[in-house]
């Protein structure tokens, strides 16, 4: 195997067979492993594997779909007399987004510790983000909306997600790039359908009905797939705690260059999908097309992820990371920084949901560089902290954008798009996304 391979956190082979963690002399477990290593599912293929990937499927559509369908909500929100005068509307979409990447390293870490309590932890985030929403629909000012839709059903969705990427490795090793690949595909597919549902539920009923009818819809569609999000490896009764995670990898010169590349891209990629539709409503654009904006990213971002999963497996990592940096950036700074209509914005969007969207399905690249780099290092927590270095990202780009169309800036004064009062927005969004790449530099240096 190119890189190590974790199930329900204790050390197997690559069979999947469980070996004693680390300072434990128990045997029987891994004799009675050895001797039902004959009815364990397939990895890579087979039914349960199938079924496992479907349920993370589903679960990435709704949970992080509904996170990427903000801008839906921030365009309604910033109409309303009871949130319009609040600077801090763009606040709750990246609190939303950005915390269940924060959180990762954390609830990793307590999955890892116990993790025969996986499915009842996913099945308690599912309860979480429901009761979010529930309450969310009761807000009267951007702070309620900021704790409850932002930060409650962050931590909610974190806790439901988490078992999804922790077990994928059980289920995936050859094809693993391509089964994170199918996962994240989900959050574009989310990204189609919700907007259109949402934009139809406010405009005939309002928010508060929007998300307690949603509430109830998540509940009913999320609650039966934990049955499938369940260890490939069955976990052993008198299972031993197994030592902390060992971090080092996180001091390597390959890790601090791909993680600080990671995070620099993050501060600048969601910003399109948050402003789209406020870009396209200056246009003169409906509601109903302002929000095309954000459908046409999403299902870019499907046919992106489910691409880019495929390649993973087979090219080096940092030619991912360029293709995708130079096909976004292109985009940001060609076709959205000159659109002054909205057939080449529906274009942009296309684009940068093709390219931008699929960055991180290049992770599982990154996973095996860093292992092979660092053997000790747990390709799972490597995932965790690229997630928290995007979050940091996401929570750093809200009050930043905000900032960056405050007073419209160049607003008049450079043309086309750049001159619109977004220009800066552009701008930033397209810098973030070069600085993005570097990571192919570092590897022309031989620095990772």
């Amino acid at each position: 195997m190119e890189e190590v391979e974790l199930a329900n956190f204790s050390s197997h082979t690559e069979k999947g067979l469980h070996t004693p963690p680390a300072g434990s002399t128990d045997t029987t477990d891994l004799s009675d492993a050895h001797n039902d290593s004959h009815q364990l599912p397939p990895m890579d293929g087979g039914l349960d594997a199938w079924l496992f990937l479907a349920a993370c499927f589903v679960m990435e559509a709704l949970v992080w779909g509904f996170a990427f369908t903000y801008g839906v909500f921030q365009e309604y929100y910033s109409a309303l007399p009871e949130f319009e005068n609040s600077g801090n509307v763009a606040v709750v979409g990246t609190c939303a987004m950005g915390i269940m990447y924060l959180d990762l390293p954390i609830v990793f870490a307590a999955y890892r510790q116990w993790p025969k309590y996986q499915r009842l932890g996913c099945g308690v985030g599912v309860i979480l983000m429901c009761l979010a929403l529930g309450l969310s629909s009761f807000s009267t000012n951007v702070t309620h909306l900021i704790i409850t839709q932002g930060i409650f059903y962050a931590i909610g969705g974190s806790i439901a997600y988490s078992p999804c990427i922790l077990l994928m490795e059980d289920w995936f090793n050859k094809r693993k790039g391509l089964a994170f690949g199918v996962m994240w595909a989900g959050t574009g597919l989310g990204g189609v359908i919700l907007p259109i549902v949402m934009e139809h539920l406010l405009d005939k009923y309002g928010f508060r009905t929007t998300l307690r009818a949603f509430a109830v819809a998540l509940f009913l569609l999320t609650a039966p797939l934990v049955y499938f999000v369940k260890p490939r490896v069955p976990i052993a009764k008198n299972h031993a705690s197994p030592p902390p995670p060992d971090l080092r990898f996180i001091m390597t010169s390959t890790f601090a260059l791909f993680e600080l590349c990671n995070t620099i891209e993050a501060l600048g990629f969601f910003l399109p999908s948050l402003y789209l539709p406020t870009y396209a409503g200056m246009l003169g654009a409906s509601s109903n097309l302002q929000a095309l904006t954000v459908i046409l990213f999403n299902v870019a971002s499907v046919v992106g992820c489910v691409l880019m999963g495929a390649i993973i497996d087979k090219l080096d990592v940092t030619v991912c990371i360029v293709v995708s940096t130079i096909g976004s950036t292109l985009g940001v700074f060609l076709i959205w920084g000159f659109s002054m209509s909205l057939s080449p914005l529906f274009i942009f969007s296309i684009v940068y949901g093709l390219f931008a969207g699929s960055y991180t399905s290049t992770w599982p690249g990154i996973m095996r560089d860093v292992v092979r780099k660092k053997a000790s290092a747990e390709s799972s927590m490597v995932f965790a902290c690229l997630a928290a270095g995007r979050g940091i990202g996401n929570i750093i780009s809200g009050p930043l954008s905000e900032a960056l169309v405050k007073g419209l800036p160049w607003e008049g004064q450079a043309g086309f798009g750049y001159g619109s009062g977004y220009g800066s927005l552009i701008i930033f969004t397209g810098v973030t996304g070069v600085v993005g790449g570097g990571s192919y530099v570092a590897r022309c240096l031989k620095w990772i």
